[in-house]
């Protein structure tokens, strides 16, 4: 098992497309991975469970995972989370 604490900074915190985007990519890894939080443990790759975690901008959350790829997947999540999911934004090209 491998984990690792993030702080969340962007405005939105775990809600709604920033949710989704890290669903996305957990979704990625063969690995099962948690979020934690203020006690509370959910599967990081359940829309609902990261949800009701109510993860806002500036609060710490503990990523774990256990599996064939776990460190990949922590540190892949980490790495969204500390770019403030700008790896999702879409440019000009895109539309």
């Amino acid at each position: 098992m491998f984990e690792e604490e993030a702080i969340v900074k962007n405005n939105l915190g775990l809600f709604a497309r920033p949710a989704m985007f890290f669903i996305q990519k957990a979704n990625e890894f063969k690995s099962t991975i948690f979020i934690k939080f203020n006690e509370k443990m959910v599967n990081a790759k359940s829309l609902l469970g990261v949800l009701s975690l109510g993860v806002m901008k500036g609060q710490k959350i503990v990523i774990s995972a256990e599996g064939i790829d776990d460190r990949e997947a922590v540190s892949s999540l980490i790495r969204l989370i500390d770019s403030c999911f700008l790896e999702y934004e879409t440019t000009d090209e895109d539309v």
